[in-house]
């Protein structure tokens, strides 16, 4: 994300400033490799209006990668009071 972000001629640029990765993973699938990358509940609005060209970007980068976005998300229990 940082190289997309330095890069002068990309569009997506500003949109990048706000987005943050919780963690990526690798997944063999068949014959080729997933890569798997959570962002926090909070930036996937941002991440959902970038996402086809953010996918585009990456999958430039790691060549023989699919790319794949996953939300990661807390669920609160019943009793859960804000403090």
């Amino acid at each position: 994300l940082f190289d997309i972000e330095v890069s002068p001629s990309s569009d997506i640029k500003a949109d990048l400033r706000d987005v943050v990765i919780c963690g990526a993973q690798d997944l063999e699938v068949k014959n080729r490799t997933a890569l798997i990358i959570r962002f926090p509940f909070r930036v996937w609005k941002t991440v959902q209006k970038i996402q086809g060209r953010l996918i585009r970007e990456l999958e430039k980068k790691f060549s023989k990668k699919h790319v794949i976005f996953v939300a990661n998300r807390t669920i609160l229990d019943k009793n859960f009071r804000r403090k």
